[in-house]
């Protein structure tokens, strides 16, 4: 089991609750099938997320995030969005700007991107030299 502390800062004190995080919720983080399969329409990701579908509408016109489907009337997002939409909030919650967020965001998953892309390579790479 996993463990994280989450602090909450009341004022002139600190509170340190500590969370347990389960087996079975981190092996959903590594359900790659489950993981690309996720498609979520905005209702619930405004449900599971926090952000009201306002924001997540508002973010999707500036560009932040996007849907499945732009063509489609009905907005759905993926995971990279749902996960994209949580960052950007965790972040704006933490006192940056919107922009600030999405750019601090937007430069995360563009390294994430270039790791797994020269993992992916170096993988190739040397299952083919096998």
């Amino acid at each position: 089991m996993l463990t994280y502390i989450n602090c909450h800062v009341i004022p002139i004190c600190l509170i340190m609750e500590e969370k347990k995080i389960s087996a079975s919720d981190v092996s959903i983080l590594m359900d790659v099938d489950f993981l690309v399969s996720v498609i979520v329409a905005i209702g619930e990701v405004a449900n599971i997320t926090g952000v009201p579908q306002r924001k997540i509408r508002y973010w999707d016109e500036k560009g932040y995030i996007e849907p499945v489907d732009k063509e489609s009337t009905y907005r759905q997002y993926d995971y990279l969005n749902i996960k994209k939409i949580v960052l950007i909030k965790e972040l704006i919650d933490e006192g940056y700007t919107l922009e600030a967020a999405v750019k601090k965001v937007t430069v995360r998953c563009t390294k994430m991107e270039e790791v797994f892309s020269r993992l992916k390579e170096q993988l190739s790479s040397s299952n083919s030299g096998q």
